[in-house]
């Protein structure tokens, strides 16, 4: 080979190599500016410091979170905090989402695409509209059909499925913006349950824990003199006596407890909650948590109510013999712990107001019956005759022979030393009775 072909050869070479680089990133041009219209902003101009109210919707159902007084809320569920996070991340996506590629359809498309109005029924998207503080809608955002990625199967095992990457979506009613974007938006939905502010209270430093059941035999309490301290049944009858094991999961009650909902029927006799069972906990720190747990709702909740107060010192008391030097850190130290339950007590009775749904794990220490925390009794084996207390059969003493119940004692053994040895002399006879004599 000349060097004219070799260069020929190699130019080939080059032009092959640019060609099916162009094609690679046009088939994969999905997360690409390519095509035309890529890499714009879905909303040129969105006022995301404006927007104070989302209206959610969807064929069958619809949600509506409200900022009142600066306090993002859930409506539907008597206007209780929603997750600000979740309403923050949400209103930024909108506001700096691009299109991936531009969608061209028809109307008779839409469907396919579940573009359609909610009212429309079946393949019907979700209308999502950002409204001002009046309640003027801003704008709307109709989420359709998730684009989904099908999963590679690198491992060799089988398995290979897909997962969504983005989603089918248009401004309003306008045709003209369907468009592909790279978010899933997999939970914008209007399910109230799913917008709430799930912050809850915590017990800490648990001192002690009592339980008043509707059937009085399952009542009980546990408490510790102090922190790390051991665990002891409060008023334990003859016999009784708690087993540390047991008694273990109880004294972790409520220490990171959680909700799955709130309820929006808070009458009593619906809730159970006119005749609950009744817990209180107390804490070191001077905390005082009242819980009321109903009836069971669903599979696997049970309504639940909270009321929290503290008693908490105002001063500190100086230690004996205390120094000077002490004093300033010690009051600084108390003053800031004091400060964090103060804001703590303020927090945590804001839960009172509600009433919510609670899984039962959540509670599952509280509904545990007395005889759940007491050690199991040991049973006394009965001895039979002839053996020991523990049961082991007695020992014989020397010389002696052992009965088995219903046989005849053999005569008892004397020793040689008690027998008197026999008399040579015969025995002399017995008199004669007297008798009468005969007249």
């Amino acid at each position: 080979m000349n060097r004219k072909q070799l260069t020929i050869l190699v130019v080939a070479c080059a032009v092959l190599g640019v060609a099916g680089w162009v094609v690679y990133n046009k088939r994969n041009s999905g997360d690409s500016d390519s095509a035309e219209g890529g890499g714009r902003k879905v909303f040129k101009d969105f006022p995301l410091n404006d927007v104070e109210r989302l209206a959610i919707r969807q064929a069958n159902s619809q949600l509506n979170v409200v900022k009142q007084n600066d306090v993002w809320t859930v409506q539907e569920r008597n206007n209780y905090p929603a997750n600000f996070a979740t309403i923050s991340e949400f209103l930024r996506k909108v506001w700096e989402l691009k299109v991936v590629r531009p969608v061209e359809a028809g109307q008779s498309q839409l469907a396919q695409l579940e573009l359609q109005s909610p009212d429309k029924g079946a393949n019907s998207g979700t209308v999502v509209e950002f409204k001002d503080k009046s309640g003027k809608n801003i704008n709307t955002l109709l989420l359709g059909k998730k684009h989904m990625r099908k999963g590679g199967d690198e491992s060799g095992f089988g398995g290979g499925g897909g997962f969504p990457d983005g989603r089918y979506i248009m401004v309003g009613a306008d045709i003209k913006t369907l468009a592909l974007v790279n978010d899933a938006f997999s939970n914008i939905e209007p399910k109230p349950e799913e917008w709430l502010n799930k912050d809850f209270f915590k017990v800490e430093n648990l001192k002690s824990i009592s339980v008043t059941s509707t059937n009085a035999t399952n009542s009980w309490k546990i408490e510790r003199e102090k922190e790390n301290g051991d665990w002891k049944l409060a008023n334990a009858k003859v016999g009784e006596t708690l087993d540390t094991a047991k008694s273990g999961g109880v004294s972790g009650a409520l220490s990171a407890p959680s909700f799955n909902d709130v309820s929006t029927n808070t009458a009593p006799d619906k809730t159970g909650l006119d005749k609950p069972l009744i817990a209180k906990l107390t804490t070191f720190d001077g905390f005082t948590y009242d819980v009321k747990v109903g009836s069971k709702t669903g599979e696997d909740g049970y309504y639940f109510q909270v009321g929290v107060d503290a008693s908490l010192p105002k001063e500190r008391a100086a230690g004996k013999d205390e120094k000077p030097e002490d004093k300033t850190r010690l009051d600084k130290e108390f003053k800031e712990k004091n400060d964090k339950l103060q804001e703590k007590l303020k927090t945590e009775k804001e839960y009172g107001k509600w009433t919510y749904v609670v899984s039962k794990w959540t509670i599952d220490p509280l509904l545990k019956d007395r005889k759940d925390l007491l050690a199991e009794k040991k049973e006394e084996s009965k001895a039979e005759p002839g053996s020991s207390p523990n049961g082991a059969p007695a020992k014989s003493a020397p010389g002696s022979t052992s009965i088995k119940p219903g046989t005849t004692p053999p005569p008892p053994l004397v020793p040689p030393t008690l027998l008197k040895p026999a008399s040579k002399e015969p025995p002399a006879e017995k008199p004669a009775p007297a008798t009468e004599e005969k007249k």
